[in-house]
């Protein structure tokens, strides 16, 4: 040291910016958050798709499962809320039931 000091630190006090800086500066921060967040999101809607396709393998695989699987949903909803449910059956389950569905399968229970 030529002057014969030595600084060992510097602390600064009371920092006055400029609105229009803050202002910039809060802009830049709360973009660099939303940017984050839809990271963030974008990447848990990969997992979520993820694990959607490998579930919807292992269902498909038995349809007992995928039975089970809208009961359960079917089971879910009415829990949730006090409300009508529209429960869609497959069109060969109402002929049965049907008259002539009924006459139909006397008649192949005859043969």
């Amino acid at each position: 040291d030529p002057w014969g000091v030595h600084v060992d630190r510097v602390e600064i006090k009371d920092v006055r910016l400029p609105m229009q800086l803050q202002r910039a500066m809060a802009a830049e921060a709360e973009a660099t958050r939303d940017a984050r967040a839809k990271v963030i999101a974008a990447d848990g809607e990969y997992k979520s798709s993820k694990a959607l396709k490998e579930a919807a393998d292992i269902i498909s695989s038995s349809p007992a499962a995928l039975q089970l699987r809208y009961l359960q949903t079917l089971h879910t909803i009415s829990a949730e809320k006090n409300s009508t449910i529209i429960f869609p059956l497959p069109m060969e389950i109402v002929g049965a039931f049907a008259q002539d569905g009924l006459r139909q399968r006397k008649i192949h229970l005859e043969e």
